[in-house]
């Protein structure tokens, strides 16, 4: 996975001078589905972009690499933001502009899926006891304070959709990792307990928010040395970035519209131990 906030930033200056009490649902009928999703160059981001699109959706999506050449943007991918969320002027700057390809329109689904597992050139973990306490806060900028700049930012547009915010979490916030980082697994520890608090305050703008955790999944991200977890996972295999797409995707229907609040692990069955 790719691609934040910290307590002092404020909401997203595109959000501030909107009053979430003045915005009006729209008629979803008379408008295309519309999701917004970071961290979509490669990976989970890259398979959820194309299922949301397969589906007939319209996709705009942010991540801090251009869409790679070999990737294939048919019609609905309409509008791909280059930034880099773990900056915070970038945060308030994808807001604004992605605002403006909206305009009055909704929103109805925001996948939160950008973040970043650091690790040291001999690709030793990161744990409490080594690395800068500076790229602790570069962690969780990412991975946690973007998602709740994000969720601010858009909540008027997904307030006119009735739509859903799904984040990104991890099997490593649920137990100590041997490849995640401290940091990354706190952080992810963290969104997940923040999915719970978003869907608490969202429910009253008839916003639904929930978390799915990836296990092992086969993306980039992937090493040689996690074929040693397959034996852990019951399914005894890893899984397939389309498998995870698909869980964010009926998240985000009508298939799930009761569901908030919730963590759904698409992990094989690994958390279990």
């Amino acid at each position: 996975m790719i691609a934040a906030m910290s307590e002092a930033h404020p909401p997203a200056t595109a959000a501030n001078s909107q009053d979430l009490s003045s915005a009006e649902p729209l008629e979803q009928a008379q408008e295309r589905r519309r999701v917004i999703l970071t961290g979509a160059s490669r990976g989970i981001g890259h398979a959820t972009v194309k299922r949301f699109s397969d589906e007939g959706w319209e996709v705009i999506t942010c991540s801090r690499d251009a869409v790679p050449e070999h990737c294939l943007r048919d019609p609905n991918w309409t509008h791909h933001i280059t930034a880099d969320l773990a900056d915070r002027s970038a945060v308030d700057s994808f807001v604004e502009e992605a605002l403006a390809m909206v305009g009055e329109g909704a929103v109805h689904a925001l996948v939160n899926n950008a973040a970043v597992s650091p690790k040291t050139e001999f690709k030793e973990r990161l744990g409490c006891l080594n690395g800068d306490l500076d790229h602790w806060r570069e962690v969780f900028e990412l991975n946690f304070f973007a998602p709740l700049a994000l969720g601010r930012g858009f909540a008027v547009p997904l307030r006119r959709g009735q739509g859903a915010i799904v984040n990104i979490t991890s099997i490593a916030g649920h137990g100590v990792h041997p490849f995640a980082g401290s940091a990354y697994s706190t952080s992810k520890a963290a969104l997940s307990a923040l999915t719970r608090e978003m869907a608490v305050e969202f429910a009253e703008l008839n916003v639904r928010v929930n978390a799915v955790a990836p296990g092992e999944i086969e993306t980039a991200m992937i090493g040689e040395e996690y074929e040693a977890l397959i034996p852990r996972i019951p399914l005894h295999r890893m899984g397939r970035p389309e498998e995870v797409a698909a869980t964010v995707f009926r998240l985000c229907t009508e298939d799930f519209g009761y569901v908030t609040g919730t963590e759904i692990f698409v992990t094989g069955g690994q958390h279990l131990y």
